[in-house]
Order: structure tokens, then sequence, then C-alpha cells
């Protein structure tokens, strides 16, 4: 399929087609329709990873909280055990499994988070000619972790997690400005400009996804990313946590325009 074969599915058609066996990303697909990130935690850490996205807005916006065992939701209206290309298992915060499902995996105490997704404001940004070039090559977006301390909640503490697209500085302004309204899926960017400042040190190894394409007279621009609530899990080590694996998310029964301030 092509890049706007991608962008025509609807919800359902995108989770048919992921259940099915796609791995890929996720970014460009499903126009009008809210992706995003995924953590289930057991229930006695619920309330604290709650408190945690309430307190850390900007990379943890959220979207969704499903009962306890549940694999659907009225703003998720798939099987989150197997509708996402791929998914991470963590044990004590350590990665133990990457795999295309989790069903023999779920457990009655899990509740599922479901977190906005920036990929849910770069359809806006591609309308406005400003090119997002990891779609156009088919590669995963780069993301890094950063000095940037999020607020403890509880058992659960992290530094944030951006994700980067190279803009062209004369387009900046307007992609701060168009991602503003998009405050439920990470809003405007954290940080613009070098990313040192921020504790990047190489832009060409990113902690997650592929190494960024960045053309002359472009600026690095940094998003909250919503791989911060998995960076939380391998710094705080719950005992058990599942995840998307990132840059392949979640498609929610969620429409953009229904998160768009004025």
């Amino acid at each position: 399929m092509t890049v706007e074969s991608w962008r025509s599915l609807t919800p359902e058609q995108a989770r048919r087609t992921l259940r099915d066996g796609y791995t890929g990303t996720t970014s460009g697909w499903c126009d009008g329709w809210a992706q995003a990130n995924l953590l289930a935690v057991p229930r006695e850490q619920a309330f604290d990873l709650m408190l945690f996205a309430q307190r850390n807005p900007k990379p943890c916006p959220l979207l969704d909280v499903f009962d306890p065992g549940a694999r659907s939701s009225a703003r998720f209206r798939g099987d989150i055990t197997t509708d996402l290309p791929a998914y991470r298992v963590y044990e004590r915060g350590e990665l133990v499994a990457e795999t295309t499902e989790v069903t023999d995996l779920w457990r009655d105490d899990l509740v599922a988070f479901l977190f906005g997704c920036s990929f849910s404001f770069e359809r806006a940004l591609t309308d406005a000619g400003i090119e997002m070039r990891h779609t156009t090559a088919g590669r995963t977006v780069p993301m890094y972790r950063t000095s940037i301390a999020c607020e403890p909640a509880g058992a659960f503490s992290s530094s944030m997690v951006v994700s980067l697209r190279g803009v062209p500085a004369s387009r900046v302004p307007d992609a701060v400005r168009i991602c503003s309204r998009y405050p439920a899926v990470h809003g405007a960017p954290v940080h613009v400009g070098d990313p040192r400042v921020i504790g990047i040190d190489d832009l060409d190894t990113p902690d997650w996804g592929e190494p960024p394409i960045l053309h002359d007279g472009d600026v690095p621009v940094f998003w909250a990313c919503g791989v911060t609530p998995q960076a939380m899990v391998m710094e705080s080590r719950p005992e058990f946590a599942i995840a998307h694996a990132p840059g392949r998310m979640a498609i929610t029964d969620i429409r953009e325009a229904d998160l768009i301030v004025p």
C-alpha cells in the first residue's frame, strides 16, 4: 500500500491490517483519527500512573483509561492485545520481550492507559506545507531521553522523552502555532534549537526510532513524547507493564477534530 492508502483507512480497517500482521510504523495512517501510546500496569499502580499523567500533561496527555482487565473501550473499539503493530513487555523495569500480540500475557488486573501521540498533529503540519520527512521515507520518528525532569507521582518518576522533526527555520513559528491547538496530543514543542540544552548529545543516535532526516536550513524541533511512560517504567521498575513499541501506535476511535482547541 502507498502512503495515501494508509491515510484513507478507517480505524477499524487499520486495526484489522495490524491484527493481520503489519508491524511497521503507523505514522501517516488514518486521516482524521487520533493515534495513541499504550501503557498497561497492574491495578495497584494505576492511580499512581493517572497522577503521573495529571502532573505531566505535555508528555502524558491522557486520552483514555480502560476498566481493569478490559481489552477495549468506547474510545478504542478494537482489541488492545492484538490490534497494535508491536508491543513491549517489561518486568521490574527490564524489557523482556517485543511481540506482535500480548493475548497470552494479558491479566484481569491490568489497566490500559492511552496517551495522545504527536502523529495526530502531523497531518495538520503536512497540510500547512511542513514535510514530515520520516513519514515520506517510511521511517520511525527519532525519540530521545532528555535532562528535563518530570514531576514525580507516587512510585513513579522519569525524565522526559522527546520526538524530533526537522523544520525549515522560516516555518518554525507556523509549526508552534499549529501544534499549540492540539494539547491533547502533546501540543506545542518543548524545545527548539540546540539539543544539548536538553541533554541530547548526538542526534544521530536516538534512544528509540531511527536517525532524523535533516535538510540544509532545518532547525531541530522537539515535542514531548508519549514514550515517556516507558522511560518511567524503566526508571521506576514496576512489577509488570505492557506498552506499544515506539512508533507503532494504537489507532483510536477518537476524531482528531474533537481534540483541537480554538
